[in-house]
């Protein structure tokens, strides 16, 4: 994958993320700042998404930790590296309900 190539898949997927989000119904509150996608709940806490494009990975940090992860052409979509079986949209579902303390569903 080109650098050009990663860089539009990379900012389609912030955008997704965004979609996703207005699109749960949960009380979320997101801003992108110079390609940094910062996720804020009614505790305080937050997410953060951002692109590596070095290592042409999407990186997330949440309370539960930090994860990398690549795209996969195969199955057109961002799996986490240390488990290709974890999608990045159900691993933010999933980060999101930890921290929401809510169940939050989000969807490409």
């Amino acid at each position: 994958m080109t650098e050009s190539e990663f860089n539009e898949l990379a900012e389609a997927t912030m955008i997704a993320i965004e979609e996703a989000i207005d699109n749960s119904g949960a009380d979320i509150e997101y801003d992108n700042v110079s390609e940094i996608l910062t996720l804020e709940f009614d505790n305080g806490s937050q997410i953060i998404i951002n692109k590596q494009t070095p290592l042409t990975q999407i990186w997330v940090a949440a309370r539960a930790g930090g994860f990398h992860f690549d795209y996969d052409d195969a199955s057109q979509s961002w799996r986490l590296d240390s488990d290709p079986g974890q999608e990045l949209f159900a691993c933010l579902s999933q980060y999101c309900s930890q921290q929401a303390g809510e169940a939050v569903e989000l969807t490409q």
